[in-house]
């Protein structure tokens, strides 16, 4: 049974603060940020260490797409939790996809992530209002103890007298219009229908302090599925909005976004770009296009005709956007396994166009970095299989040994699709980011 203590709020700041700086620990932190969303978003959660860790890194073991297909991750997961159940956290990097079907990856891996990598915690911390529950192997009360001795901020704030390495774009504002250009004669040929197309910004030789750029991330930008991990010298801190796949006893919902609008400087202005937002043929035909590709998705673990739209073409709004989000379910096939359910839905939809496979090898033809983590999915497991993961977008993904770090946006590309819109709504998407990393925010020297 899990230890149960009281503790206030910042505990959890604490918490995370005393696990970053352990040595060579991993660490996954999930925050909802106290957002509602529907069919409930991220619980308040800490994991830390790693007894068993289930990883893929297909370039280290051989730069043929064989030797990645070769490894089975999905199964491997499956295997290791049958053996043991037990809570796992991780992520499902993008290229994964070259495990679900016959693609490859042709772009440079600049940040260096395994192309998915899953832990069995040492120790869990669930909070939950005024209390924390804490499982794991040893005192709960030296644990609590410990931690309550760590400050929040575990280093100091201070402004860099240094310039900042400047932030720039793998692609121009003409690259990219040129390119949605040339997507949209593709759809015009009838070879996609629709394309998710993603552009990376970047700096180098960036020296961050992970956590307190974290927090900056999550003040400026609150989401329900915000997330922090630490892979030795790698780190993701994520602000997602999105989901990917929940699985609650048999029910699995899938949550896409498509259709962003910028929130606005009043109420009235707020609720006419909502109502602009809802009213938008485009938007609610590229949401429309998607909702049908994770029907099919789902359709293949689910009970034959399980599959619904719970929701479809819902407003919400968070800090920067409101998004456009509908919801789909399905219940859950006895003889299909909760890992088969994930493979079969991965990567989720919203980050890829329709026709699926196709807009995947164009995806590869067509953007100049490789996704790695980005536009994968980012989540748990419990020891009963559930799960819940999000769809790893406005995140930065940074390496502390190579002092690289990155973000990638994207929009789908439709027929009636403006370019320099699109590129317009990239910019929205990526300002929350690029807000956190243009103030010069501590530095650990």
């Amino acid at each position: 049974m899990p230890a149960q203590l009281i503790v206030n709020d910042e505990f959890r700041w604490q918490a995370l603060a005393w696990a970053v700086t352990q040595p060579g620990q991993f660490v996954a932190f999930l925050n909802n940020n106290g957002i509602a969303y529907p069919n409930d978003p991220f619980p308040n959660r800490l994991y830390v260490g790693a007894k068993r860790v289930v990883c893929l890194n297909a370039e280290k073991q051989s730069n043929t797409q064989r030797a990645q297909r070769e490894v089975d991750f999905f199964k491997a997961l499956a295997d290791a939790q049958q053996v043991r159940p037990s809570h796992w956290v991780g992520y499902f990097g993008y290229d994964l996809k070259n495990q679900v079907e016959d693609l490859h990856s042709r772009n440079p891996d600049r940040l260096g992530f395994p192309d998915a990598y899953f832990v069995e915690p040492e120790w869990v911390l669930d909070f939950q209002g005024d209390t924390v529950f804490i499982t794991g192997e040893g005192s709960a009360d030296a644990l609590l103890q410990t931690i309550r001795t760590h400050p929040s901020t575990p280093y100091p704030l201070y402004l860099t007298p240094h310039p900042l390495p400047p932030i720039r774009c793998r692609v121009s504002p003409d690259e990219y219009q040129a390119n949605v250009r040339r997507v949209q004669q593709l759809i015009r040929e009838g070879d996609v229908y629709e394309l998710n197309y993603c552009i990376e910004f970047f700096r180098e030789d960036a020296l961050l302090d992970p956590l307190t750029t974290y927090r900056a991330l999550t003040e400026r930008s609150p989401m329900p599925f915000s997330s922090f991990l630490k892979l030795g010298d790698r780190y993701v801190l994520g602000a997602s909005p999105e989901r990917f796949l929940k699985k609650d006893g048999r029910r699995l919902i899938s949550q896409p976004i498509k259709g962003t609008i910028r929130r606005g400087q009043s109420p009235a202005e707020d609720q006419s770009l909502r109502r602009q937002l809802l009213a938008s043929e485009k938007e609610r035909a590229e949401n429309l296009m998607i909702v049908d590709l994770v029907r099919n998705d789902l359709a293949r673990s689910a009970e034959t005709g399980s599959v619904r739209v719970d929701e479809l073409f819902g407003i919400y709004g968070f800090r920067q956007v409101y998004q456009m989000i509908s919801t789909v379910s399905a219940t859950l096939r006895e003889r299909v396994s909760w890992a088969d359910a994930i493979r079969h839905a991965f990567p989720m939809g919203s980050m890829t166009g329709a026709p699926k496979i196709r807009a995947m090898e164009r995806i590869d033809e067509l953007e100049v970095s490789r996704r790695g983590v980005y536009s994968g999915a980012i989540g748990y497991i419990t020891p009963d299989n559930d799960f819940d993961f999000s769809v790893v977008i406005r995140s930065l993904l940074y390496n502390a040994q190579t002092r690289y770090t990155s973000f990638s946006v994207g929009s789908a590309i439709t027929y009636d699709a403006d370019p320099e819109e699109e590129w317009h709504e990239c910019l929205l998407k990526a300002q929350a980011i690029r807000d956190v990393l243009e103030t010069p925010l501590a530095q650990n020297r």
